[in-house]
Formats: structure tokens, sequence, C-alpha cells
């Protein structure tokens, strides 16, 4: 099972030329996301194009200057430790652990240490959004309390957002509830996180196991809920049955990513390569992906998450659609 190489990097391609279009200027967590796929893509591509935009992206905010207010504001900086790996200039390395400061001394906390992502809320979003950063600056400065911090966040958050009867997890809580509705965008931050940690750290670490236990029995829920056409609703147990594309993207990312490294089998794989084929009937000609839920906050209802996207395209979107076709390039290599 698998798509051929060239077919991938032609989709590829295709994607890292659309979001380099689409004008990302915020310094927003949808253009950290979109500029975390652009630089995998030029990793999988060894295209050193889409590493120059996203260093004058980069470089133009640096100059200008931008405000950290939220947990969301943190994710561009895992894409500035990723231009340090590729440029050695220390600005960008100096910037990310200004961003991991605030992360780790002023962000509030749930009691159980969880970050808040809203005023007593507690997202699944916010694994990847902070875990990124921390888990790669951590292992990149040699930073292990940076890489704790992310493994922590990792088990907090499972505490409260996930569901021991199925290995899923809930959006978010709200004022101490958690909401079970298990939105397919949330469970691929969370198993993208959980990649993030177990590169970034040794096979001995103490809390190593028990993620790749949350990674292993939350995929088993998965491919379990798989639909035979390979991409899961937005909500993935089906309580709202629309097909949503990014959530897919960022679940068969991270298991490719796992696969590589021995952490998920084969049958994980194979679910992630139905993912793979399935996303090319929704990346349309000029490489934008399709069927995107819009920028997503907690709902309290299950129907609050049927908003699909298909009329602007979505920077998150674009962002894991690349992350999922570098990790299958690289797995097809």
């Amino acid at each position: 099972m698998g798509t051929p190489a060239d077919e991938l990097r032609q989709t590829l391609r295709r994607l890292v030329r659309r979001t380099q279009e689409m004008g990302l200027e915020p310094w927003l967590w949808g253009e950290g996301v979109a500029l975390l796929g652009l630089m995998h893509a030029a990793d999988a591509l060894g295209d050193p194009e889409p590493l120059r935009f996203v260093r004058g992206w980069a470089d133009r905010h640096l100059c200008a200057g931008y405000h950290v207010e939220h947990v969301n504001n943190v994710i561009p900086g895992a894409a500035l430790v990723l231009l340090h790996e590729q440029t050695g200039e220390p600005r960008y390395l100096e910037e990310a652990e200004k961003l991991a400061d605030w992360v780790m001394h002023t962000a509030e906390r749930a009691p159980n240490g969880a970050l808040f992502h809203w005023p007593d809320g507690v997202w699944v979003d916010t694994v990847f959004m902070a875990g990124a950063l921390l888990s790669r600056l951590g292992a990149r400065t040699g930073r292990i309390d940076m890489v704790d911090e992310a493994g922590r966040q990792l088990l907090t958050h499972a505490e409260i957002l996930r569901d021991p009867g199925t290995g899923l997890f809930a959006h978010g809580s709200h004022m101490g509830r958690t909401l079970p509705c298990y939105w397919g965008r949330g469970n691929a931050w969370m198993a993208l996180a959980c990649v993030e940690f177990l590169e970034a750290c040794s096979a001995a670490h103490t809390m190593a196991g028990t993620v790749r236990w949350l990674l292993e029995s939350q995929a088993a829920a998965l491919v379990a809920l798989q639909p035979p056409d390979g991409i899961w609703p937005v909500l993935v147990d089906g309580a709202v049955a629309r097909p949503e594309t990014s959530g897919a993207a960022g679940i068969a990312a991270a298991w490719l990513r796992a696969w590589r490294n021995g952490w998920l089998d084969d049958s994980v794989h194979d679910a992630a390569w139905r993912v793979i084929e399935a996303l090319a009937r929704y990346i349309a000609a000029d490489g934008a992906l399709t069927r995107v839920s819009a920028g997503t906050v907690l709902q309290l209802i299950p129907d609050g998450y049927a908003v699909i996207r298909d009329d602007e395209i979505q920077p998150w979107g674009q962002g894991l659609a690349m992350m999922a076709y570098a990790a299958a390039l690289e797995a097809a290599a």
C-alpha cells in the first residue's frame, strides 16, 4: 500500500506553492502550523525554497516585533528552532527561548498543572502549540526541563481530556467539566505532540513509556473508527458525520513518523496510507486542501463542530497536509 513517490512529490510541491501564495501574515497559530509544514516539506523534498520563504517571514516579524498574549502565539517558535538547525543563526534560537520562557513561567495553569488554553478551560490544542516548541527547543539546546514540561503537558491534558474507555481525546473542558466531543483535529494535535515529545527524548525518559501508550491506545481507537474512504468525520466517533480533512492529515503525519521510529505497528501504517490516498481527492488543482474545518473554539454541543470551510483556504489545513505528505514521502523512501 502506498502512493508512488513521484506523485507524493508533485502533490507536496503543489501544497507548498499554494501555501506560499496565500498571504501568511499574522504571528498566529494557523500561520505557525503552516510554517512547520513548509519546513517539513523543505526537508522531505530537499528543496531550499520553502526554507527561504519561512526565513523571510520570520525575519520580517522579528524586525517588526510581535505580541505573545496566548499559548497559540508560541507555535511559530517551533519553526524558529528548525530555522536555527538549518542556518545556525543565533537570533532564531534566542526568540524561541523567549517564547518558551513565557510558556514555562507566565502562562496560567489548571490545578493539575495543565496549561489553560482559555480561562478555566483545558484544550487539547495546547499540547501541540506549546509542546512542539518545548520538545524541539529542549532537544536542540539540551534543556531537559523543557522536554520534561512537554511530557507533563501530555500527561496532565490526558488526565482531563482522555476517555479511558476508548483512548480518544475530547477537545476540551469548560469550568472543570470535560465536554465529550472527540474532535478529529484535536486528536491530531495530541498524536503529533506525542510524536514530537518521543522524538525529543530518549527511550529511557520516565514519561516516554506512558506517552507511547497514549499514542498506541488512541491509534487503536482511531483505526477501528476509520471509514472505508480513509477520512474520519469531524467528530471521529460520528457524532457529527461530515468528513474533515485536516484532522486526518495530522493523524496520518503523526502515525507515519511514529511507524518509522518503531512506536506503532503495520496496521496503523496501513491506516495512515489510506488517509494519504484519500487526501489526494481533496487537494484542488491549485494545491489547496479542501473540506477543512474552520478555526474551532470549544463547542458546548457536537453540532458546533459542523462548520467546514471550502470557501476559503485555511493555513492549518495546508500545514497539516504538508506534514502528512512529507511524512509519507520519507516513509516511502
